[in-house]
């Protein structure tokens, strides 16, 4: 009988190979790491099923909280995550109560790896409130988060905060706390019921430089999606956002990048409220710039009446809701630093094709109340279990960059028409006062007073009277005023400046203005 003969050296190559074929076959089997693409994965699972809404069972102590009583619940800052590392950022956490009973998932992702942020009691000090902690359900979960971060000095500053359905706001240097946006917005000032979908799950990617990105879930009976937040804190904080939407049924009107603001009152406004301060509202203005390079501000208003405006556009280059008026004698508010709070600038990284910016405007005696609305409708149909995707750049600024050449509307004033000079008011005529500073013209003062500068102004309906543009040293601009008689219930109107010794070209940004009954 044959006899096999093994040597050393062979027994030693099988081992050898065995190992590498565990090892290959190990690595193979590895998990891939995290990335937005399995956000979008499992939204787009999600879209196949019904919607089940997570709002929580929560305990009494917690359910029945008034404002004042949640906003005595504080987070421990030495309890913030990543608190322990050098980092540039800090997440702390809302604990879930009154108004906020939807919990949200919350997880870290650490080098592709996600590790669950699961809720501790611990981690709050509750106040004057009269509860026991210690009873919650050890997974009662968190209703959001914030992210601190040195924006003005070494120490840290609350840079974003995302708590309630798809809110979240934030801030640039020198900033305070203003307006919000939303992940989404569907049915905004319809008959039919408005939907407020959810952020119902978080990723935090662990920063490893002075930026910072964020994953996050959204859901609602009619759309599930998946959203990237790339956030870049500064003297302008730029937030670049990717949403992957997927509809779970049509639907007629889907709401891209909604911004939330308050408006109760300004120049244009104030005879409604017996108040000392002379303004009130964290925006005073709509600023649109559309696909033909037409620069638009509309002066925000608080009517008795709803008011919703399109702008009907092809690939607009950007919308936002402005706070120009940074004078704080213009608020006499220190507490509520109105001159500190942010615009918001939408900037689309690609085309969005044809649509509207819409403005929603509505009634509103309170100032603790967001009346103002704005978004963009895209007319294309939204139909169920298709995928839509939107890129886009969010500028939290002091002022929109854009078109900086032209000079802009400063404020808005009106009251009763007529000649007061020769004790002439009339009621049924309504007299316009515009401010626009900040021109790109030399001699400015010369060029109007020759009459080279002009007020291009038309409107849908009435007459347009007693028409006078003059230099203003105050401002170091131009001051429009003219009489408007009215024929109908709602009437548009447009000023422009042009500049008569260049070929009539546009120099100032078009004012617009809805006028009701």
């Amino acid at each position: 009988m044959k006899k096999i003969v093994q040597c050393g050296c062979c027994l030693s190559l099988i081992v050898s190979l065995c190992a590498f074929s565990y090892w290959h076959i190990a690595k193979s089997e590895t998990k891939p790491e995290f990335s937005f693409a399995d956000v979008v994965a499992k939204a787009k699972q999600l879209s196949l099923s019904p919607y089940i809404d997570n709002k929580a069972d929560l305990p009494a102590s917690l359910a029945q909280m008034k404002y004042e009583q949640y906003s005595d619940i504080r987070f421990l800052p030495e309890q913030s995550l990543w608190h322990d590392k050098d980092l540039s950022y800090e997440a702390q956490f809302y604990h879930l109560g009154g108004l906020f009973n939807h919990p949200v998932q919350l997880h870290e992702v650490k080098k592709g790896k996600v590790i669950d942020i699961n809720y501790d009691f611990h981690n709050f000090d509750f106040g004057k409130n009269n509860i026991t902690p210690e009873s919650f359900d050890k997974n009662l979960g968190y209703a959001g988060f914030r992210l601190q971060y040195p924006l003005n000095t070494d120490f840290y500053d609350e840079l974003i905060s995302f708590l309630g359905a798809s809110y979240f706001r934030s801030m640039a240097q020198g900033q305070r706390y203003g307006l919000s946006a939303r992940g989404l917005g569907i049915n905004t000032a319809e008959k039919m019921p408005e939907e407020f979908p959810i952020f119902k799950e978080f990723w935090l990617n662990r920063p490893d430089d002075e930026n910072i990105k964020i994953y996050a879930l959204l859901d609602s009976q009619s759309i599930a999606g998946a959203y990237s937040f790339d956030i870049v804190p500064g003297e302008e904080t730029i937030i670049d956002v990717e949403a992957v939407l997927y509809p779970r049924m049509n639907i007629a009107k889907l709401e891209i990048a909604p911004l939330t603001s308050m408006f109760l009152y300004g120049e244009n406004t104030k005879i409604r409220f017996d108040d000392y301060r002379p303004e009130v509202h964290d925006s005073d203005g709509l600023l649109v710039v559309n696909g033909n390079g037409e620069k638009i501000w509309r002066p925000l208003d608080n009517s008795e009446h709803l008011r919703l405006s399109s702008f009907v556009d092809n690939n607009p280059k950007g919308f936002g809701l402005m706070q120009r008026d940074r004078n704080p004698r213009h608020y006499l508010d220190p507490e509520a630093t109105y001159d500190l709070r942010p615009s918001l600038w939408i900037e689309p990284l690609e085309n969005w094709g044809r649509g509207k910016v819409q403005l929603a405007e509505l009634p509103s005696i309170d100032e603790t109340n967001d009346n103002v609305v704005a978004y963009w409708v895209p007319d294309m149909p939204i139909e169920a279990q298709k995928e839509y995707r939107f890129k886009y750049r969010m500028h939290w600024v002091n002022e929109a960059p854009i078109m900086t050449n032209l000079a802009k509307v400063f404020a808005t004033y009106n009251g009763m028409g007529g000649d007061g000079l020769a004790g002439e008011y009339l009621r049924h005529k309504r007299k316009y006062v515009i401010d626009f500073v900040d021109f790109d013209v030399e001699n400015l003062k010369q060029e109007i007073e020759n009459g080279n500068i002009w007020a291009d102004i038309s409107n849908q309906a009435g007459t347009i009277t007693n028409i006078k543009l003059m230099y203003t040293p105050s401002i170091n601009g131009a001051t429009l005023y003219f009489d408007f008689e009215p024929n109908k219930e709602i009437i548009e109107l447009r000023v422009l400046l042009r500049d008569k010794a260049h070929d009539n070209r546009p120099i100032s940004e078009i004012w617009s203005y809805q006028w009701w009954k």
